[in-house]
């Protein structure tokens, strides 16, 4: 059992996250804008940094797992914030508690991604913005995008930085395992605000999940947990996809 710091712990599949670790016997040190062990806005700088500080100064300097699931959907009318919560939030907070995980018991940390990263759309210059570590120029061309690929296009870039990282001496070196999980749709409060906007609900309604239906926050808690785990000792920059066959189906023929 461990001490694991969970973004976006008061709800959706960051809620269902710190339930499942905590009732596996994990100390889960949440963080959320509210109702959490560390109450602060990941879509700042400033934010980010006291995230940081506090969950070091709460776990003492030493972390067993991190797991970046704040996130906003593509109807948030706010685009910038989009790109500044889904990826630099996620990508700052990784890194600023790298040390801590360093000096923990078999480390490893999980970023919840999206099965929309594979989607035509999701490839802009948004991505290499966000790679280039430039959230200014990342918030200037979030304004001039649609919501989707804004989402898209900052879990792209979040995969594709966690991929990066994970098998580098400072990472694997350190005996920090990275990797991430890609859900379809699930039946969490940023799908029902997708579901509810006119324009994206009936594009959310028609996406097709071979297994039928929506996903619960469970489900991918559960992938999370295995990731976490001794079980998963071997895994490093993979991306477990639990989206109920979507990615399967529309690119099956990529591997």
């Amino acid at each position: 059992m461990g001490s694991v710091a969970v973004t976006g712990s008061a709800s959706g599949i960051g809620a269902a996250t710190t339930a499942r670790l905590r009732r596996d016997g994990h100390r889960v040190i949440g963080i959320d804008l509210r109702d959490a062990e560390v109450c602060t806005d990941l879509a700042t700088a400033a934010g980010r940094a006291a995230a940081v500080a506090a969950v070091e100064r709460q776990c003492g300097g030493r972390l067993d797992g991190v797991v970046v699931c704040a996130g906003l959907g593509p109807h948030v009318a706010d685009k910038p914030l989009i790109v500044s919560v889904n990826y630099f939030g996620a990508q700052q907070v990784l890194d600023g508690l790298r040390g801590a995980l360093a000096r923990g018991a078999r480390p490893a940390a999980v970023a919840i991604s999206s099965n929309s990263s594979t989607l035509p759309g999701a490839e802009s210059a948004l991505v290499a913005a966000c790679l280039g570590g430039d959230e200014a120029a990342a918030r200037d061309l979030a304004a001039t995008l649609e919501g989707q690929s804004i989402y898209a296009g900052s879990k792209l870039a979040l995969t594709r930085w966690l991929r990066r990282q994970a098998p580098r001496p400072e990472w694997a070196g350190a005996g920090i395992r990275l990797n991430a999980v890609a859900p379809g749709p699930v039946q969490t409060p940023l799908l029902q605000g997708g579901l509810d906007d006119p324009r994206y609900g009936p594009l959310i309604r028609g996406f097709p999940v071979p297994t039928g239906g929506f996903g619960a926050p469970e489900d991918v808690a559960a992938a999370v947990a295995f990731l976490l785990g001794p079980e998963a000792r071997f895994c490093c920059g993979s991306v477990l996809f639990v989206d109920g066959g979507t990615d399967a189906l529309l690119r099956g023929d990529q591997y």
